[in-house]
């Protein structure tokens, strides 16, 4: 019975607030009415295909969002992570805590510090403006360039931490025996280090994607509603439309997307 106490806490919390409240959303989703009339249980199912398809183009923009933060979270975290696990010493521990030195702070905070850099008035859009990369009417607020580098530093945390603990774990003894057999460093990184660094890549990518996927808050504050994500239109069929079952079933949707 001891394997079973162990496990009481954690299957009753998940059962709880998890599989309950899912079986309440799929209930829900099923459901037809509105939210002045009320709703009735009618087994709807046509409910799936028909946000899939009014939906699509918000779906694919946050599979691309997501994808593009995720990948340049990855490209910017390697190197620091690498940087951190292999090179920074006695100073391991401040560079950690400079990673996670945002978290000190709410997400919708740091969202409005980008707002605030990202302003048309500001020094970022007037520095780019002189030196050619945006033209002199251009802007940053309100662009998929926005929203992705918003996503990208909200969530690089999230890579950076897996890499450095699967990188801080790595046997460098091996790494000396790639180069003691002749490997060059780009060799001995790449048929060394790269493939015992998978797992933490792996598990960055999954931290990193999923919560980008569902995010609505970098595309209200940074984007217009160009840039809109499915998690906005959860949020508005919830909050603003109040339609219950289409925000559900959007919900589901998204939940298969992860998983897949």
């Amino acid at each position: 019975l001891l394997p079973l106490a162990f496990l009481a806490p954690g299957l009753v919390w998940l059962i709880v607030f998890y599989a309950i409240p899912i079986v309440t959303q799929l209930w829900v989703s099923l459901q037809t009415g509105n939210a002045d009339d009320g709703f009735s249980q009618s087994w709807h199912w046509g409910v799936y295909p028909d946000v899939v398809s009014e939906y699509q183009d918000q779906l694919w923009r946050s599979l691309g969002y997501a994808a593009s933060a995720t990948l340049l979270c990855l490209i910017i975290a390697f190197p620091l992570a690498y940087f951190i696990a292999f090179k920074a010493g006695r100073w391991k521990n401040l560079f950690l805590l400079l990673v996670i030195l945002p978290f000190f702070t709410s997400l919708i905070v740091r969202t409005v510090a980008w707002q605030t850099l990202l302003t048309d008035d500001g020094w970022v859009v007037h520095t780019m403006q002189n030196i050619g990369l945006l033209p002199p009417d251009g802007r940053l607020l309100a662009t998929r360039t926005a929203v992705i580098a918003g996503i990208t530093y909200n969530f690089l945390p999230f890579m950076v931490l897996p890499l450095y603990a699967s990188l801080e774990r790595l046997d460098r003894r091996l790494i000396e025996a790639a180069t003691d057999l002749y490997a060059s460093r780009l060799s001995s990184f790449r048929r060394v280090t790269l493939p015992l660094a998978a797992p933490g890549i792996f598990a960055g990518v999954l931290l990193t994607f999923i919560p980008a996927l569902g995010d609505y808050i970098n595309a209200q504050l940074l984007g217009s509603s160009q840039q809109y994500m499915i998690g906005n239109v959860i949020q508005g069929q919830y909050l603003v439309v109040r339609d219950y079952p289409t925000a559900a079933a959007l919900s589901f949707v998204l939940m298969v997307v992860i998983l897949v």
